[in-house]
């Protein structure tokens, strides 16, 4: 995978410890926060079924969600808002959200693995996994409560906004949302910065 011995060496320090996941749901669609989250799993109480989120079932989602808040010996989530995002680009948005999730942490980790190619700024040891959601079951466990999280904030802007459809989409820009924004212009939660919101602006 290319890691040096030394990566290698300095990496093996650090195993005793509480180990934390993290991942964020939200860098793509053109409304809304970009959630993140951390979790520290209970090595006594595995949960069955950890999963990259986007391959589970929304039902199979939500059940998760409750059980993963119930057994984590503990788990953040966290945000940055559209207007930050607008401020401090998406890249640097989800890399604060990573930071207030794992900040947010009753407990801290003695290490911290991130899923993708990219750390926040933390106080503690880190480790970016690409494909990790797949992989690590603590990521695993962040991208659920993450997207989760995320999915129930749509449904909420849906009921305040209900002609964009933000339910159906979540905020992505699939062809009823593009011609929603083009009928009703953007809403205050619209990403003012994204190309289809900045077109309609």
């Amino acid at each position: 995978m290319g890691t040096s011995p030394t990566q290698q060496v300095a990496f093996s320090w650090d195993l005793p410890g509480l180990l934390a996941g993290v991942d964020e749901a939200g860098r793509g669609p053109l409304a809304g926060p970009v959630v993140a989250a951390a979790v520290i799993l209970d090595d006594m109480r595995p949960i069955a079924g950890l999963n990259d989120s986007k391959k589970l079932s929304p039902a199979r989602r939500e059940k998760l969600f409750d059980e993963i808040r119930a057994k984590a010996l503990c788990c953040s989530i966290a945000q940055a808002s559209a207007q930050e995002i607008d401020e401090i680009n998406i890249l640097q948005a989800t890399l604060l959200a990573m930071r207030r999730a794992v900040e947010g942490l009753r407990l801290k980790p003695a290490k911290v693995l991130v899923d993708g190619n990219r750390l926040p700024t933390l106080d503690v040891l880190a480790e970016a996994i690409v494909r990790g959601d797949a992989t690590v079951p603590a990521i695993s466990a962040a991208s659920i409560l993450a997207k989760v999280t995320r999915d129930r904030w749509c449904a909420e802007l849906d009921a305040q906004y209900p002609q964009y459809g933000f339910a159906a989409h979540k905020g992505y820009g699939t062809a009823e949302h593009l011609a929603a924004l083009q009928a009703y212009g953007a809403c205050p939660e619209h990403r003012k910065t994204f190309a289809p919101v900045a077109l309609v602006l």
